[in-house]
């Protein structure tokens, strides 16, 4: 989302429409390549032509999270895929009623149903990179941004927006929630493979016929 400074300036500082932008994490001290990132974020976070509008949130802990994921109104996730191991946060955003915009990787991959937020496939090509980020751009002036501004002006609430939250609401939490994966579980794995045991132990252990028990010498 870096790629287009001037770009992403223009969309952050709309004078009808602005937008802030917000980045926490932690890069691991072996990873070079995390660090340099969070190192650009914080240069462009510096950048007084954002007007302070793009912040990077320092000392990145579970306690941050938490009022992240429920107190944002977009979650922004753009990972190379397929690198993204699962994107728990976002699952956890949505479940708040926070709408995610992500390169379909991923939990989004099966996340995304059209309604409940924005999706881009990424490009695999050599400029991937600017591809994604003119595709982010794309959506947030496009679709995003003018939906959420989206006020009706006879009781101030952005219905269309309103309703892609309660989308998000509706997917995540019936689909994504441990009481799924539990029930998943059990049906799919723990009962088969209880009778499965249970079979093994009938066809393993021969049954005497009544009468036929060997007498017990004494």
């Amino acid at each position: 989302i870096l790629k287009d400074l001037d770009r992403l300036r223009r969309i952050m500082n709309d004078q009808d429409r602005p937008v802030q932008i917000v980045f926490a994490g932690k890069a691991h001290p072996a990873d070079d390549a995390g660090k340099q990132i969070i190192q650009e974020v914080f240069s462009a976070a510096r950048d007084p032509g954002f007007g302070g509008r793009l912040a990077f949130v320092e000392d990145f802990d579970e306690q941050l999270a938490q009022y992240m994921v429920h107190g944002v109104d977009l979650w922004l996730n753009n990972p190379l895929p397929p690198l993204e191991a699962c994107g728990t946060s976002g699952m956890k955003a949505t479940m708040n009623g926070v709408p995610q915009l992500s390169i379909l990787d991923g939990w989004w991959i099966e996340g995304f149903n059209g309604r409940n937020g924005w999706a881009l496939a990424g490009s695999e090509g050599s400029d991937r990179d600017q591809w994604d980020s003119a595709q982010i751009y794309r959506i947030l002036e496009e679709e995003v941004i003018p939906r959420y501004y989206a006020v009706n002006n006879s009781n101030g609430i952005p219905h269309e927006w309103v309703w892609v939250m309660k989308e998000a609401i509706k997917r995540s939490g019936s689909e994504f929630c441990t009481r799924r994966m539990v029930k998943e579980y059990a049906t799919k794995f723990y009962q088969p493979a209880l009778h499965s045991a249970e079979e093994m132990l009938r066809s393993a252990v021969p049954r005497s016929a009544p009468g036929s028990a060997p007498a017990l010498e004494g």
